[in-house]
């Protein structure tokens, strides 16, 4: 929720004298996404019946560990994206699906091995009146049932100055209610509606707009819950700031905004020799969520977009073969107007978490592990290669010809599938074979990758 935050905060320049910060011990539950299988594909407004049915036939057949669904909470009526970003109330009555439709989904993915993190808005409620989209009649400050003018914070004017801690965490997110939670009641309120969420099956949440409400109130919310699991928090970094993403990292992962940038520099400078250092000067690897754009970024020209085509592409492989971070991959919709919100049928999603190349890569990084980086090579310019411990080896060209070479690589002789083109268990030719040396010749195509490894 926080694309326009971002627009206005990133502009913000200037030192902040370090203020008392609360601090916090880890949390006994897992930080980055416990088990094997930890690479997490966001749906983004996708129909809980359609991230079901997606479960089943794609994301569980592939490897990926989670799923992140778009909120699950009343919200204002409208066409455009945001709308479910403007909760009216805490009922699962959205237009992606009712309670019925999102417990389903749960039972499906589970099935199919995929769990489930919810995006939760907890920052705020709507902005306006009227009646939401399960038929609740709301005010601004007056939510029926759940909230009313005293459970808001005092500051009632939009966020106008990001170097102010106060401003930025108790007055209003584009004008949104903005939510008291140093409340008892308020905190209360918000714990109760995400155990019902983890009661339902819920395996962890993304917690939108935590930027906004103050590291101590996200954790004494996360205290409240009987069985809190897993969360990752949206903090966006901003130069001169008053609120920094590591605040955050003790209640659990945090989304690191800056390694999209930085992978867009990359792929559209012609300097992928910088992404050996694609670690340095962020989060550290076991608090970071990576992933190259979502609904806010593509949106406000940050990252790169499906609209890049072949380099988005690669960047996507990139993420997956590196080391650093827990990766998160964005599969939303096709758009021109930026406030559009999702087909109404099934044309115009961009399906990015089942293309082969990126399926390929989800059992890549399944079969490497948390092996280490090794054999870095590149050019200077638009190609890279590395190796993942004696597991993987990967090789990425974004050039406009084809890389033709002699690659040493970690690997074991024998011959591998090239998974960015086929499936380990039908290579349909698309192999390499690595010599006793561990030397393997490769001809990469312009705009294309080569990944191999191990099979457990």
């Amino acid at each position: 929720m926080q694309q326009r935050s971002r627009v206005l905060g990133g502009a913000v320049a200037g030192v902040l004298a370090a203020v008392g910060l609360a601090t916090f011990a880890p949390w006994p539950s897992e930080a980055t996404p416990p088990g094997e299988k930890t690479v997490t594909a966001t749906m983004f407004e996708r129909k809980y019946t359609d991230v079901a049915q997606a479960c089943t036939d794609q994301l569980g057949p592939a490897g990926y560990g989670y799923v992140e669904v778009s909120p699950a909470s009343e919200h204002i009526q409208g066409d455009q994206w945001w709308t479910s970003y403007q909760p009216v109330s805490y009922k699962i009555a959205g237009r992606l699906g009712d309670r019925d439709a999102f417990a389903s989904m749960i039972r499906a993915c589970h099935g199919a091995g995929v769990k489930v993190i919810a995006d939760a808005v907890i920052n705020h409620m709507a902005a306006g009146s009227g009646t939401g989209t399960g038929g609740t009649q709301y005010t601004k400050y007056g939510y029926p049932g759940t909230y009313q003018d005293r459970d808001f914070h005092g500051c009632r004017k939009s966020i106008s100055d990001y170097t102010n801690r106060d401003d930025v965490q108790n007055c209003e997110l584009v004008n949104l209610a903005d939510l008291d939670t140093g409340s008892d009641h308020v905190r209360s309120t918000i714990a109760g509606y995400l155990d019902d969420l983890r009661a339902l099956g819920v395996d962890g949440f993304r917690i939108d707009a935590a930027k906004h409400v103050s590291a101590t109130d996200v954790a004494a919310i996360k205290a409240k819950m009987k069985d809190p699991g897993y969360w990752v928090q949206e903090v966006i970094y901003g130069a001169g700031e008053a609120v920094r993403p590591d605040e955050y990292t003790g209640i659990g992962d945090v989304d690191e905004f800056r390694y999209g940038s930085h992978l867009k520099s990359a792929f559209q400078g012609g300097a992928l020799a910088q992404l050996k250092s694609v670690a340095d000067g962020k989060l550290g690897g076991d608090r970071a969520r990576t992933f190259v754009d979502n609904w806010d970024t593509e949106r406000n020209g940050s990252t790169l977009t499906y609209k890049d085509g072949a380099a988005y592409t690669l960047a996507n492989v990139f993420m997956l073969a590196s080391p650093y971070g827990s990766p998160n991959v964005y599969s939303g919709y096709e758009w021109t107007d930026k406030d559009a919100g999702p087909p109404s049928d099934g044309d115009g999603w961009t399906n990015e978490h089942a293309k082969p190349e990126i399926t390929g890569m989800v059992g890549f990084r399944n079969a490497v592990g948390s092996a280490e980086l090794t054999d870095w090579w590149d050019n200077g310019g638009n190609a890279l290669a590395f190796g993942r411990g004696k597991a993987g080896f990967v090789v990425i060209n974004n050039g406009d010809g084809a890389l033709d070479r002699t690659f040493t690589t970690p690997l074991p002789a024998g011959t591998y599938c090239n998974v960015v083109k086929a499936a380990p268990k039908d290579c349909a030719g698309d192999t390499v074979t690595v010599g006793d040396d561990g030397t393997a010749r490769m001809s990469v195509p312009a705009k294309s990758a080569v990944a191999l490894h191990l099979t457990r």
